[in-house]
């Protein structure tokens, strides 16, 4: 028997206060108390959810309101007087649940045992059940008729309700057949036949699969398109056109622990953001129930407003587009030395350690992180933040420590550590220690008989703080999820609040060092800085503070959508089709509005989730808003619908067959050869019609294998990272792509062992089309892998009637090649080689250097190859591709040798070679990279994965070369991690 805790609104977690160590000034941590923490080792799955019994408690503790119409956990709590939603003494409005799920009556249900009746209710209003639940969403809670004390745990009994039903033999089965036939809906028991219409829903977090299920339920084809990689699932568990899926007898069969399971990507942030506390196993029954659907296609690495635009979409065939991309860009803070290496965005964190993968021990992904840590922010991205931090690092240290020493007991102690500067050593060395802790402690638990306790060494090394601007009460955390903030206590996070980032402290070697915050304080009402310094050690710093929606795809083609008044959300209309037939959008306020304010005169454009304004911040949010919003779609085709029995349901089917067939063959990139060009240069070419089609000069795109097909060597999958590729060249007509690569590490390497007919992501084109001008002379550096950036651009500018002078630069004459590439798209080409073999001219014009890029721009400026087509003078633009060191030679010899000899109003472009991960466009922030206005000394920042082409003389390359170190360590032990593999397979990297 467990007794209700009376609530104290201002108390909700026990917390104890305790002094920093290591910080100065009042630096005060809020801690949990000792007694309460819960050990944790890796990433399998934190909360094993409530026993039967707990569950059966909490059905009973309900009050069954139902009857008497005071379900305010699904209605709403509502003042008896006025019917106003009331809020609790946080100031927060009591709603309930935003799906108007049937909460009482499953609780019903469930006390009488009857599980397939409390499912069934459930699956009314929140069908897609296995994304909500415990430790999702607790609006419920919020809004239970017990203000006073413990609310019921109706997420809890939720969940329950559906492991209930999973757990029955052919419990998938039963739960998918709620999914299609549902005998309590009274309006639609079942789902329709394809009625014709299609539709392309862009995006597959919560907003997009339950859009998905409502539409194909209403009898619409949906082709569903997501940025990110989502794995395929085997055809035996989903059917196809030819055959029906086998039934799944087990669940658990399909049930992998967390720390073992493949990255599906399906779910969007509910694979990537949110984190081991809930079991994404219920990802995969989303995902199987959903693949099964015959009106439904799925596909990943297709981004909208790359791959396919809206254009596009209704030349296809669709009827209707519907966006649920979800959060967009992450807020950056005003912080001194933002970009300083060791400080990350939380989306940037998150998305390396759960959709690469980083946290697997048999992963070849790289993240690199250090303690102290702190995260500045005070939501549940921030709370989710700091705890996978503190669980990444022992893993870290452990999956470093025995890499490097079965490495070293291969090749030998010195060779191993020449691979890396004194910083990596020093690096390694502290791993090494942290690692022999770790083992010890493994050690005392085994012989103890109990789990590992690894707070206390993480504490010892730092630890992981989070901080907030203001009281840890006022924080969105501790307001709408305190549980979150309870069960983060438990894993040892400490809080601080209170403070507001200043500036970060760096090292001698540019890396952050220690954070500096100003205490923050109520004055008159309003939280201000009292001008207090206080100063926390941080090796490693993650912001959360918060992201803007998703609106891409207005920001690369202006006056698609408009917006609102804050110019933040899409502007929300109310569609319709009038008397006359016509297609009429009108504005609407947000709650009413589920339209863009796009209108051609025949389709209409409809956006969910947190590209809404309404519905934006939580998972059940996201899912209400397609579920709120779907009728209004339907409403559009009521006329066409209405006279679907003029044409035979057969022919509408092959219709349909034929919509997914032709999207198959334009979604699905499929290797079509692998070509070494150089000892370390491979040319991949992959049959992508439609990223193909999109393609324009200086685009690229993100190159992936699939999980689930990658080899497996001694444990060690061999996945890769995605690889931010140029496309080098295109043929349109046939659909092929062509990705050149240096193999510098472990993921570009493992592209040797690609083979003909491999299926693989090739999400793009992103970033922005190379400006090309129109009779010009442009002057373009390519240093190395850069050369193969500038085919499709030397071409695009001989189209325009430009003259194109190319220095063409490598360490050696070997590196070379697609010269003829080279020589069809230029006017003059200056080979220039640092050692090795000359590059002998094949054309008069042409002429060889020795020494680097700079040099040979000097020696041709001061005519001393001979046979100089253009003086310097004449460029009018130059462009410059390779590593950070080359182009940064470029930018300072424009102001120091080459100024005599260049126009001073030329342009300057560098093709910025950031980090990259999502490459989605202003979503993870791995790709920031800082500029500073050379004339005003005003910083800005810059998305490298919107916008590559970045004028020259703004570009800060020491912050790029700084960043680009951030995974350094990692990247190199990976890469000799797939030596040792590869020792035992060779033939994998078949070129």
């Amino acid at each position: 028997l467990k007794a209700p805790r009376t609530l104290d609104y201002q108390s909700l977690v026990q917390l104890h206060k305790r002094k920093d160590p290591g910080g100065s000034g009042s630096a005060e941590l809020l801690v949990g108390p000792e007694h309460h923490r819960r050990d944790r080792d890796g990433f399998a799955l934190t909360d094993r959810r409530a026993a039967p019994r707990e569950v059966e408690s909490q059905v009973d503790y309900c009050l069954l309101c139902h009857d008497r119409d005071k379900d305010s956990c699904s209605k709403g709590l509502r003042d008896n007087k006025t019917g106003a939603i009331k809020s609790n003494p946080l100031g927060v409005e009591l709603h309930g649940c935003p799906l108007d799920e049937k909460i009482s009556e499953m609780h019903t249900m469930r006390g009488k045992g009857e599980s397939i009746a409390a499912l069934a209710l459930v699956c009314l209003d929140n069908p897609m059940c296995p994304g909500t639940g415990h430790r999702i969403c607790n609006d419920c809670m919020k809004a239970c008729v017990y203000q006073k004390q413990d609310p019921v745990d109706i997420p809890q009994i939720e969940t329950a309700a559906l492991t209930d039903v999973l757990s029955l033999p052919w419990g998938l089965e039963i739960y998918g057949l709620l999914t299609r036939w549902n005998p309590l809906d009274a309006l639609r028991p079942h789902a329709l036949p394809y009625n014709g219409k299609n539709v392309l829903v862009v995006g597959l977090g919560p907003a997009g699969y339950t859009l998905a299920h409502h539409l194909t339920r209403q009898g619409f084809a949906v082709a569903a398109i997501d940025g990110l990689k989502i794995e395929p699932l085997p055809v035996e568990l989903t059917g196809d056109e030819a055959r029906p899926p086998r039934p799944v007898r087990d669940w658990r069969r399909l049930y992998t622990e967390l720390d073992e399971r493949v990255l599906l990507g399906f779910g969007g942030v509910s694979e990537y953001g949110i984190t081991v506390r809930w079991d994404k196993n219920f990802l995969t029954v989303l995902y199987v129930t959903l693949a099964r659907q015959r009106l439904l296609r799925v596909y990943g690495g297709v981004r909208f407003g790359g791959t396919v635009d809206l254009d596009d979409a209704f030349r296809l065939g669709f009827h209707h587009v519907a966006i649920a991309a979800g959060a967009g860009r992450p807020t950056i803070i005003p912080l001194k030395n933002n970009l300083a290496r060791g400080i990350r965005k939380a989306s940037d964190f998150l998305m390396a350690l759960q959709l690469a993968g980083a946290y697997k021990r048999s992963a070849l992904a790289n993240l690199q992180v250090r303690l102290p840590a702190v995260v500045i922010g005070g939501g549940l991205t921030a709370i989710d933040t700091a705890t996978e931090l503190a669980a990444y690092y022992v893993v870290q240290a452990e999956k470093t420590a025995d890499r490097l020493d079965a490495l070293v007991a291969e090749r030998g102690e010195a060779a191993v550590l020449a691979m890396f500067d004194e910083e990596e050593r020093e690096f390694l060395a502290e791993q090494r220690r942290h690692a022999e802790e770790i083992r010890d402690e493994r050690a005392r638990a085994a012989r103890e008989g109990r789990p590992p306790r690894f707070q206390g060494l993480v504490d010892a090394w730092g630890g992981v703080s989070l901080v907030y601007r203001k009281r840890l009460i006022d924080s969105p955390a501790y307001r709408l999820n305190h549980e979150e903030v309870a069960a983060s206590l438990e894993e040892g996070i400490r809080y601080v609040e209170n403070l507001a980032p200043v500036e970060a402290v760096l090292d001698e070697r540019g890396c952050v060092a220690s954070l500096v915050f100003e205490r923050q304080a109520i004055v008159d009402g309003k939280w201000r800085g009292t001008g207090e310094a206080v100063s926390l050690p941080a090796r490693t710093v993650c912001v959360a503070a918060g992201t803007s929606p998703n609106v891409t795809y207005e920001k690369e083609r202006p006056g698609s959508f408009a917006f609102d008044k804050w110019r933040q959300f899409f502007q929300p209309h109310r569609a319709y089709v009038g008397e006359d037939g016509a297609l009429k959008v009108e504005p609407a306020a947000p709650r009413e509005g589920f339209f863009t304010s796009y209108n051609d005169g025949e389709h209409a454009v409809s956006f969910y989730g947190d590209n809404h304004p309404h519905y934006a911040g939580s998972v059940v949010k996201a899912m209400a808003s397609a579920k709120d919003a779907y009728p209004s779609v339907v409403a559009l085709f009521q006329r066409d619908l209405a006279r679907l029995g003029e044409e035979p349901q057969a022919a509408r089917d092959a219709r349909r067959r034929d919509l997914f067939a032709r999207l198959d063959r334009d979604f699905v990139a499929v290797v079509e050869r692998v070509e070494r060009l150089t000892p370390t240069i491979v040319e991949v070419v992959v049959r992508a019609p439609a990223a193909a089609r999109k393609f324009e000069p200086g685009q690229f795109y993100r190159l992936q294998n699939y999980e689930v097909r990658s080899p497996v060597i001694r444990g060690t999958r061999l996945a890769m990272e995605g690889l931010a590729l140029t496309g080098a060249w295109v043929d349109k007509e046939k659909g092929l792509l062509s990705l050149i690569a240096l193999e510098m590490g472990a993921s570009s390497r493992l592209l040797a062992a690609l083979r003909p007919g491999e299926e693989v992501v090739v999400m793009g084109p992103t970033g922005t089309p190379t400006d090309i001008p129109e009779g010009e002379t442009v002057l373009l550096a390519g240093g190395g892998l850069g050369n193969a950036v500038l085919f499709s651009i030397a071409k695009a500018l001989k189209a325009r009637g430009d003259r194109v002078i190319y220095f063409a630069g490598y360490r050696r004459g070997e590196d070379l090649f697609k010269q003829d590439e080279i020589e069809v798209s230029t006017d003059q080409v200056i080979w220039c080689t640092d050692g090795g073999a000359e590059v002998p001219p094949r054309r008069p014009t042409d002429r060889h250097f020795r020494g680097n890029i700079v040099q040979a721009m000097r020696a041709y400026a001061e005519r001393q190859l001979g046979g100089e087509l253009a003086s310097l003078s004449e460029v009018r633009r130059i462009i410059a591709i390779g590593s950070d060191k080359m182009m940064n030679a470029v930018r300072e010899a424009r102001h120091g040798v080459l100024a005599p000899h260049l126009d001073p109003k030329h342009v300057g472009i560098a093709s910025i070679n950031s980090p990259m991960q999502c490459m989605m466009k202003e979503v993870c922030a791995q790709c920031l990279q800082r500029h500073v206005d050379p004339e005003t000394g005003k910083e800005t920042v810059v998305f490298s994965c919107f916008n590559q082409d970045q004028p020259i003389d703004h570009v800060d390359f020491k912050n790029l070369a700084a960043r680009l170190r951030a995974n350094t360590v990692q990247e190199k032990l990976s890469n000799a991690w797939l030596d040792h593999l590869l020792a035992e397979r060779p033939e994998l990297r078949h070129v």
